[in-house]
């Protein structure tokens, strides 16, 4: 396990420690559908350990939290939050809260199908309070996103959603938050003395950057894919790696 200064304050004070996570491509592997994405086998035992032994236990996910909690077996994560939708919505103990859903929803379910319809593989996902765009089941998966983007982004201005961009998706959801901005209000709520944040894509790089600007010892995971290069602390080898270094830390929280 590499050693940073924020890794040594959370296993010097792990009670006063956020471990947060983003899902897809984090704990769980990106799959072509993203509707049988599920989390590493070993990550729920992980988890599972980790919140018995840390301050605070956090999955920031574009995902709704409902489905990240399903897909990720995470209902018995001990002391577990999940913020879907970049924040939006939040499941703790059993109990989801949510806002009304955008009403410029309205229009891109309407009008996206016709957007998308003349390239072959493309998926729509309806996440309730945002719709993706998928594009890696097409024949060119890059050149239908880049045919797609400015399309979409018009889109999102005439309804005035914003765009989220990920590893061949985009992603039209209500400004506003972002996973950075849902992390740093998460540390103050929960009086963070230092914070972990795994994550794999475009949209946690605002949580990187939490981590990195928010005056408490943190450490940056970067689950790695040849897909995209981020700057973080410590780099693994997707959500197996992601997986590992959790049980390490937990493993070094028990020793001491």
């Amino acid at each position: 396990m590499k050693t940073t200064e924020g890794l040594e304050a959370i296993l010097a004070d792990p009670a006063g420690a956020v471990i947060g996570c983003d899902f897809d491509g984090t704990l769980a592997p990106i799959v072509p559908d993203p509707e049988a994405a599920r989390i590493h086998p070993d990550g729920p035992k992980a988890l599972a350990r980790l919140g018995e032994l840390v301050g605070s236990l956090v999955v920031i996910t574009g995902r709704p939290a409902a489905t990240a909690v399903e897909y990720g077996s995470l209902a018995e994560v001990p002391g577990l939050v999940v913020l879907g939708h970049y924040g939006l919505e939040r499941w703790e103990a059993g109990e989801l809260s949510t806002p009304p859903p955008h009403p410029g929803l309205v229009t891109v379910r309407a009008e996206l199908p016709t957007l998308v319809a003349g390239i072959a593989g493309v998926r729509i996902e309806d996440k309730g309070r945002a719709v993706a765009v998928h594009t890696r089941q097409a024949a060119s998966p890059q050149a239908a996103l880049n045919e797609l983007a400015g399309l979409i982004a018009e889109l999102a201005a005439e309804t005035g959603l914003a765009v989220e961009p990920g590893k061949l998706v985009l992603e039209l959801r209500p400004p506003g938050t972002d996973k950075g901005v849902a992390l740093k209000d998460f540390l103050t709520e929960r009086a963070a003395r230092s914070v972990l944040f795994a994550g794999d894509d475009l949209g946690d790089i605002a949580a990187f950057e939490a981590v990195r600007t928010c005056g408490l010892p943190g450490v940056t995971v970067f689950s790695g894919s040849a897909e995209l290069s981020v700057e973080a602390d410590i780099v693994v080898d997707g959500p197996a790696g992601v997986v590992e270094l959790l049980g390490s830390i937990g493993d070094a929280i028990a020793s001491r």
